[in-house]
């Protein structure tokens, strides 16, 4: 049986794969699994539940506030709310359990479950896993007053508001920090059209909004962080200082600069690491960053005497490199950016901030990210390929070494087997894009003659 839990929670398409019945186990399974971990001792346990905009995550929130009301589980149902803003209200109301009712970025038809344990923090595999082994299990239900109360939260948006609007004073040294910025915020129809607005103009910007009316159907159509041409139209017409874009649950941010070129993950994971850095706070000179992130960016952060830790693909290990090295700053090429004095995951919003900040205080989006020079990158998926072979094979790795070789210190070979499915991606930067998609479909070949299944 397949793995029920993927790298960011359950996903699939609501009312199909993931259903009302699923939710409920889980969330009863979640209490039993970290209760037994000692999570909920010497007090009653409580949990703080939030979700996108999606019409499926209003079934399935309260699919799993009813299993945690069940199971013994006071509830606080913040309603549409960021993942990230579930993440910090987990920690600041000092819940034992969050929870998040969203795909982030994916299609509207998809919904997902995702857990933060107490103090905001993705759970680990081991939990994830011992969740998924108790689905459906016999166990012995609370009875009257032992059942848990779902209480209705809203006015705990206000709370993540005002969290990370302090955080970009604090980054800034002023209480209006992006004063003078004129900027376009592009909300995909998620779960920042309300609060990312109010925390970027709280925080002193001039806002313009589009894509900020959710109506249960239109997340993430068109819009968002995934799909970038609106905003860099709306930055040029409105004649804004920079434009940002969040994804569904508001976990990623992408920007664009005032010409309308985009500013991906790399960059901003960049620009940050070296004001911090400048301005003391970037523990150890170091960044951490994923296999994914571009050459361009590790020879840019050694040219500023900053150091870069890779981690698997996925912010959670991302998460875990920074939580295991101390680190302060990490994130990846998507969008997913983590400061972790402000935040235990991704944070669209509080990325939004941090760059507009540096655009009021140092110049030009553009200018910022001139010594930051993204490689060619392409990507070439192999399927139907024996992914357990990829490393092992002596003909394919005689052919990488053979590349890795040919483009020495000015390209990097990345073979990545898929976690899922019989599929390699084969990645290779290079000076030139036609270097680059030359390298990756002669190797994208030898996967082929070699681990074709």
């Amino acid at each position: 049986m397949a793995r029920l839990f993927g790298t960011d929670g359950v996903r699939g398409l609501a009312n199909r794969d993931l259903t009302a019945e699923l939710a409920v186990d889980l969330a009863v399974a979640a209490a039993h699994v970290l209760g037994e971990r000692g999570e909920f001792t010497g007090h009653r346990p409580r949990a703080v539940i939030g979700r996108d905009t999606r019409v499926s995550g209003e079934f399935l929130g309260a699919a799993v506030a009813a299993g945690l009301a069940s199971a013994g589980v006071d509830v606080l149902d913040a309603g549409v709310v960021p993942t990230p803003a579930v993440a910090f209200l987990t920690g600041a109301t000092g819940a034992d359990l969050g929870v998040v009712i969203s795909a982030s970025h994916n299609p509207m038809p998809d919904n997902g479950i995702k857990f933060f344990a107490r103090g905001g923090h993705k759970l680990d595999d081991a939990v994830e896993a011992a969740i998924e082994g108790r689905l459906a299990e016999p166990w012995e239900r609370p009875t009257g007053a032992a059942v848990g109360r779902i209480v209705p939260s809203p006015e705990l948006a206000e709370r993540y508001v005002t969290h990370v609007v302090d955080a970009v004073r604090s980054f800034a040294g002023t209480e209006a920090p992006l004063d003078g910025v004129h900027l376009v915020v592009d909300a995909a129809h998620g779960a920042a059209s309300a609060v990312g607005p109010v925390a970027l103009e709280r925080a002193g910007a001039r806002v313009t909004v589009i894509n900020a009316s959710p109506d249960g159907l239109n997340i993430n159509d068109g819009v968002g962080s995934t799909h970038l041409s609106g905003l860099q139209t709306a930055v040029i017409e409105h004649g804004a200082d920079l434009g940002v874009a969040l994804d569904g649950d508001a976990d990623r941010c992408l920007a664009v600069d005032h010409t309308g070129a985009v500013v991906n993950g790399d960059l901003i994971m960049g620009l940050l690491a070296i004001a911090m850095n400048d301005a003391g706070s970037l523990y150890r000179s170091t960044l951490v960053a994923t296999v994914m992130s571009n050459l361009g960016l590790h020879q840019a952060m050694r040219r500023a005497g900053i150091d870069i830790v890779e981690a698997s693909v996925g912010d959670r290990y991302v998460l875990e490199a920074m939580r295991e090295g101390g680190f302060s700053l990490g994130g990846e090429q998507s969008g997913h950016v983590i400061v972790s004095e402000h935040a235990t995951t991704g944070d669209g919003i509080l990325t939004a901030l941090l760059v507009a900040a540096r655009v009021a205080t140092s110049g030009p989006l553009r200018e910022q990210c001139k010594d930051i020079e993204i490689l060619p990158q392409v990507l070439v998926n192999v399927k139907n390929a024996d992914r357990t072979r990829v490393h092992s094979d002596p003909v394919l790795q005689e052919a990488v070494a053979a590349t890795r070789k040919t483009l020495g210190d000015d390209g990097r070979v990345l073979l990545r087997p898929s976690g899922t499915e019989p599929l390699v991606r084969v990645m290779v930067e290079a000076a030139t894009a036609a270097d680059a998609q030359h390298h990756a479909d002669v190797l994208a070949d030898v996967v082929r003659e070699r681990l074709s299944l």
